[in-house]
């Protein structure tokens, strides 16, 4: 499995604390099923990371993981951070590809030009990744407002807590809507922590219920990010029985 969203990077952001704990992480990455790992700090106000901070975390982490995943950069991009320059957004191109971009969704409230800002990455010559807006409130209620970003070529990642349940019901059930709508391609961890329930995705591959479908989503469609390929079709997902409280 390929995992493109993580805080291994130690001392940057929310996530590993130091060297010891990004290992950890890495450590049961690998004991889960994964083989790659995307180090995508945050990138935002409160945690205003550079590239050259990156790479240098990177360099430190791949240093102490070799032999155990394959850590590949990236960064998690505030939407206020998508304004700076082509070549410095392009430093955190998710998996290295840069010509993807892993974009934060805001927990609360829906940006009125998320579109346009999206828009204008395009036209820049960045394709886009959204990050968990499953754990969005305006998007739990109405799901529809991701499919103009989808129909424009925005891919959109679930994160595996929410797939699992982790994250509480509202979570779970906006992931499986937005997983019957053909509007998410991809699972990932958002790991801050080394715990298997923190990193890991094959729970949440099994709890979709169709081995095609995760497969496509864990592997296929990260995998052509990280060897900028094109993905294969979403395989038709087989019917699923929902309890009366995920309809």
């Amino acid at each position: 499995m390929i995992d493109l969203h993580s805080h291994v990077l130690p001392g940057l952001d929310d996530g590993a604390a130091d060297l010891d704990e990004a290992l950890r992480i890495c450590e049961a990455a690998a004991a889960d099923g994964t083989d790659v790992l995307a180090a995508t700090p945050h990138v935002r106000a409160d945690y205003p990371t550079t590239p050259a901070q990156m790479e240098a975390a990177l360099a430190e982490v791949r240093r102490v993981v070799e032999g155990i995943v394959r850590v590949v950069p990236g960064g998690e991009l505030d939407l206020d951070e998508l304004a700076r320059p082509s070549e410095e957004l392009a430093r955190f191109g998710l998996a290295g590809n840069p010509r993807w971009l892993l974009v934060e969704t805001p927990y609360a409230g829906w940006p009125l030009d998320l579109a346009d800002r999206l828009f204008r990455l395009r036209v820049a010559g960045f394709e886009t990744v959204l990050a968990h807006p499953e754990r969005n409130y305006d998007v739990e209620q109405r799901p529809e407002l991701l499919q103009p970003l989808v129909s424009a070529g925005t891919l959109v990642q679930l994160t595996a807590a929410s797939v699992e349940g982790r994250l509480g019901r509202a979570a779970k059930n906006c992931a499986f809507d937005l997983l019957d709508r053909g509007l998410a391609h991809l699972i990932a961890s958002d790991a801050h922590a080394p715990e298997l329930r923190g990193v890991g995705l094959s729970a949440a591959a099994a709890a979709v219920g169709d081995d095609d479908l995760a497969r496509w989503l864990t592997d296929s469609v990260p995998r052509a990010i990280l060897e900028d390929a094109t993905a294969p079709p979403r395989p038709g997902q087989k019917s699923r029985r929902r309890r009366w409280f995920q309809r």
